[in-house]
């Protein structure tokens, strides 16, 4: 149904327009998209308050008709940008051919068309990329917004390792640091602030405190509900959503698709696997069983305490004590949910615990000590879902995580998909117990990843140890 109907421009007036007059029947009468109607000009011809050109769109999708978007965007502060061929660490580089088709696929050449949508590529492919080549496409003042400062620091030092974009010109908006530039990072965490419940957002200003030509959501999938609320109020802004699933556990896929735009270019996960671009990574199910005391506790808790009482079974730290064991020369990530169950993990393991508590100073040394190859192991929390560089980890052990959730599963296997200098595999063990909801939630989780191809290896804990 995309298309059908289309959002334009004349003048000053925003037009909705289809050759379907029953459809613009409907939606002229529609109880949702009546308080934005302004008149009927004809059969095939709506004008809408132009004022609120993303909550139209948001109505129209909600009831079955997403609009193609073409009525322009606002061009923006000029800012040349241009690719280095080799960047600052002596390297030559070049986008890969899937990331300038990407890019192109967004820009469309300028035309009405391109401009706003989302890329959806796999953890490790290098979405980063695809935004620096459309940063250069469009050349103009760019807004990047990305899920944590760790995040908005990787986008910064990428911008100056392979763009020509000089350090003064490149600004960071975060809880410590508030400088606004011709390119600016942002997290969503700062632009979600709010010093009391019924306050104002004081960060959403950023939004207009500069004349922006291109806003690009870094991991879109985790846009939160404020910030699709002031997205809805700068239309004419060039919009690039990045992502490595479009899955959202809150069911808002279509607000991404209204506000952000469509999806733009997608490529399979093992399509590029097959190419080399990210590691070939095995993926394990391995099942552990609760003792007899431990499934009386289970059969009497309450509905939500069952989960965490599965999650946290005691079973699951010999596995994960056997499995490190197993890749002591690999480069290990031990992820939970539990902060608890992660405690003990690293205590047994003695390896570095990194949680959302973690000073960024104190996460920035963990990751670099990591990259060097001076810690082996690394225990982290909901911290390691997203936007995080660890190109040398090859092996994620999942011992908990948030109940069901597709997006965190292909998030957590992301971590481990960085092609490898030594071409080796990526390993990656979910650790689950047997004939509870731990299990139940594992099937929702795995969704996603086996619609891309990957199967799960179903391994007995028991047998597993005594091999």
């Amino acid at each position: 149904r995309y298309g059908r109907i289309k959002l334009i421009r004349e003048g000053d007036a925003l037009l909705l327009t289809s050759n379907d007059v029953a459809l613009m029947a409907e939606v002229y009468h529609h109880k949702r998209t009546q308080p934005y109607i302004l008149r009927q000009l004809n059969s095939h011809t709506i004008q809408v308050d132009a004022s609120r050109r993303g909550h139209i769109k948001q109505a129209l999708i909600h009831i079955g008709f997403p609009a193609e978007d073409l009525a322009g965007y606002t061009d923006g502060s000029p800012l040349p940008v241009k690719l280095r061929d080799m960047t600052l660490q002596g390297d030559e580089f070049a986008p890969r051919a899937y990331q300038y088709a990407a890019a192109a696929a967004f820009y469309a050449g300028g035309a009405p068309s391109g401009g706003s949508g989302v890329v959806v590529l796999p953890c490790g492919a290098g979405k980063t990329i695809v935004g620096l080549a459309a940063m250069a496409d469009i050349q103009r003042a760019t807004l990047i917004l990305s899920p944590n400062t760790i995040a908005v620091r990787q986008w910064i030092n990428e911008i100056l390792d392979k763009t020509d974009i000089p350090p003064e010109m490149v600004g960071e908006y975060t809880g410590d640091r508030k400088d606004i530039c011709p390119i600016t990072v942002s997290t969503y965490q700062i632009l979600t602030y709010r010093p009391s419940e019924d306050a104002d957002f004081p960060h959403f200003s950023l939004f207009t405190s500069y004349d922006w030509g291109l806003i690009i959501y870094d991991e879109v999938h985790l846009l939160p509900a404020p910030v699709f609320r002031v997205t809805a109020e700068i239309q004419a802004r060039r919009r690039m959503g990045l992502t490595a699933t479009l899955v959202r556990e809150d069911g808002r896929e279509a607000d991404v698709f209204s506000l952000i735009g469509p999806k733009k270019y997608d490529v399979p996960w093992r399509e590029l696997e097959r190419q080399g671009w990210i590691a070939t990574a095995e993926c394990h199910e391995i099942r552990v069983s609760m003792t007899e005391d431990e499934q009386l506790n289970y059969a009497v808790a309450e509905e939500r305490e069952k989960y965490r009482l599965a999650a946290e079974s005691p079973a699951k730290l010999t596995v994960t004590r056997y499995l490190a064991e197993r890749h002591r020369d690999d480069q290990v990530l031990i992820i939970g949910q539990y902060i608890d169950q992660l405690k003990v993990l690293a205590e047994e393991l003695e390896a570095p615990l990194l949680t959302g508590k973690t000073a960024n100073r104190q996460r920035e040394k963990l990751y670099d000590q990591f990259r060097r190859g001076e810690l082996k192991r690394l225990v982290v929390s909901k911290v390691a879902n997203f936007a995080i560089d660890l190109p040398d980890a090859n092996v994620a052990i999942q011992v908990s995580g948030t109940f069901g959730s597709r997006q965190e599963e292909a998030q957590r296997l992301g971590r481990i998909l960085r092609p490898k200098i030594d071409g080796g595999l990526a390993y990656f063990y979910s650790i689950v117990t047997r004939d509870t909801r731990d299990q139940e939630f594992s099937a929702n989780r795995q969704l996603f990843l086996t619609e891309q191809g990957y199967r799960y290896v179903i391994e007995d804990a028991e047998m597993l140890l005594a091999s």
